[in-house]
């Protein structure tokens, strides 16, 4: 899927894009981060088995039908082979991989690194008690630079907003990282790589479209995760954004009443299990 958009911010989309271009100083976003790192390569992608057997031991399911995280056995446990494969990912040149190979990588970094900085200070409530910077909810850690890629110092918005979006343009991105929060899609067992990324993100899709957190239908209302707001110009109008659901939606009965989207929830609360 391939739909044209606007770069809003998570936490800055009620501002503009004005507003968040601000956010980020850097000398090299004159000529943009996206072109910065435009895929050109065919090298072999890095190994992200390390992360995969990280995902797999410290994820398991809630009750509430959430992917939740382990995180206070991870922190005892395996803080150092999450920071070695945090500074093998660092060492990589990004711009060498194929595109596949470059967006697995960038959403294996993006979510490796927001699991680091939870453990970093956990136990906590929400991520959002983290101020690194702040964000446009008042605190947060996304505007700060917490990873070095071929020189060039990131934050997590850079990664999801000046890169992921604007080099694939694809709303499916918004299933891919993962902000330990209860309210995001699922953090996926398994690395993301070139050749499982289609199935992935399609998987991805559907775990939350048919999650409640995601979309819950009553009647002929829909009550739907801010993400569908906050990136509104990602999905499309309103015809399209149901009809994105009813792509994914597990029955074909599940959306065949709904017509009115009633309101927009997220819970920000940590995804701890």
């Amino acid at each position: 899927m391939s739909i044209s958009f606007s770069q809003p911010s998570r936490r800055a989309a009620s501002l503009g894009l004005a507003a968040f271009i601000g956010m980020h100083t850097q000398p090299v976003l004159a000529a943009g981060l996206a072109e910065r790192f435009s895929p050109t390569g065919t090298d072999n992608p890095p190994d992200h088995s390390p992360w995969t057997k990280l995902l797999a031991r410290f994820l398991r399911p809630r009750p509430d039908g959430v992917m939740g995280v382990a995180y206070g056995r991870w922190k005892a446990e395996a803080r150092e082979p999450l920071a070695a494969y945090l500074t093998m990912l660092s060492g990589v040149t990004v711009t060498r991989l194929s595109r596949r190979d470059q967006f697995a990588f960038w959403a294996n970094l993006y979510n490796a690194r927001t699991i680091a900085l939870v453990l970093e200070r956990y136990p906590l409530a929400s991520i959002r008690e983290i101020n690194l910077g702040g964000s446009l909810f008042g605190s947060g850690p996304w505007r700060a630079k917490l990873v070095r890629v071929e020189g060039v110092d990131l934050s997590l918005d850079d990664i999801e907003h000046e890169i992921l979006r604007k080099l694939w343009r694809d709303p499916r991105v918004h299933y891919a990282v993962n902000c330990a929060s209860i309210g995001c899609p699922d953090l996926p067992r398994q690395a993301f790589s070139g050749a499982s990324l289609e199935a992935m993100l399609e998987r991805g899709a559907r775990a939350y479209v048919n999650h409640p957190r995601g979309v819950s239908v009553a009647g002929d209302a829909v009550t739907a995760s801010r993400i569908y707001s906050w990136f509104a110009a990602d999905f499309g109008d309103q015809t399209a954004l149901f009809a994105h659901w009813r792509r994914y939606a597990a029955g074909p009965q599940a959306l065949a009443q709904a017509s009115r989207i009633a309101g927009f929830d997220y819970d920000w609360r940590l995804n701890t299990v």
